[in-house]
């Protein structure tokens, strides 16, 4: 695919970072935007070598939202078609039915993603942030879902993942009024793992970045899929005897074995990297 609105580059430790490219326009969304970024996350996740992706902005906002000139084009329209793109590329897609969907698609992927929110991020792009598997944010950012404002509801999900974020009660102040929240607000609320001062901000991202892609591609994988599977029922007893089996699989394992003999060694493991798969988590 030529690219257009959106780059990335993957560096020797295996982290990839993918930016939303349309400065001029405060790397709003648009439909282009969309495929590309599918098209990017579907090879960087089907790509053994990359263990961890970073989504940000160019210059310094994340992501303004969606295109103004697309939201007019809807004005007095008699039907809106709600998938973003038919023919797009299905990163996450086959891993659990609940993920098959815009945005949710990203929990269903197998590398762990990031969301380095750079600057404002307003609409869409707080739920492209939400369904991340982490969030990083620069203490100024301003964040708003902008939708109430515009006669809209929740859109993308906003209203089954942002409680289990922050809460019923942040999540609701959030959703129902559009208000801009400042970053630090929203840390407090448990929406991101950390907000740092702009002059810190690549800099840490980059260094969790590659903490993150030192540790077992395999565990990782597992890991995130049983966060997520494990948020979509009430059963404890179920997580527990799941997490048992797959400690009993992943022991078995070229990972775990290199994982002890460095702890033993008292060195940094040299884990080999994951293909990607689909298997489902229950």
């Amino acid at each position: 695919m030529d690219l257009k609105v959106t780059r990335y580059e993957i560096d020797p430790a295996g982290v990839a970072t993918l930016w939303l490219d349309r400065p001029g326009r405060g790397n709003s969304w648009t439909g282009r935007m969309h495929d590309e970024y599918r098209w990017i996350c579907k090879r960087l996740d089907d790509d053994p070598d990359v263990r961890v992706i970073v989504l940000t902005g160019t210059g310094s906002t994340f992501c303004a939202g969606a295109d103004f000139k697309a939201l007019d084009s809807y004005v007095g329209a008699k039907t809106y078609d709600p998938n973003l793109a038919v023919d797009a590329e299905r990163p996450g897609y086959g891993v659990r039915p609940e993920f098959d969907a815009d945005m949710a698609w990203q929990l269903g992927m197998r590398t762990p993603l990031i969301a380095a929110i750079n600057g404002a991020c307003a609409g869409i792009a707080v739920a492209l942030a939400a369904f991340c598997d982490l969030r990083f944010a620069v203490e100024d950012a301003k964040i708003t879902t902008v939708a109430p404002r515009i006669g809209l509801p929740a859109e993308y999900g906003l209203a089954w993942i942002l409680p289990r974020l922050m809460g019923v009660t942040h999540a609701a102040d959030l959703l129902l009024t559009g208000r801009v929240v400042l970053a630090e607000e929203m840390r407090s609320w448990g929406f991101f793992n950390r907000v740092l001062p702009r002059e810190q901000f690549h800099e840490s991202v980059d260094a969790y970045a590659h903490q993150l892609a030192a540790v077992s591609p395999a565990a990782a994988t597992t890991t995130k899929r049983q966060i997520w599977a494990d948020l979509l029922h009430a059963d404890p007893r179920a997580a527990v005897e799941q997490s048992k089996e797959l400690i009993g699989l992943h022991m078995t394992s070229a990972d775990y074995a290199e994982g002890v003999a460095a702890l033993m060694e008292k060195r940094r493991p040299r884990f080999e990297p994951q293909p990607s798969t689909r298997e489902e988590t229950p």
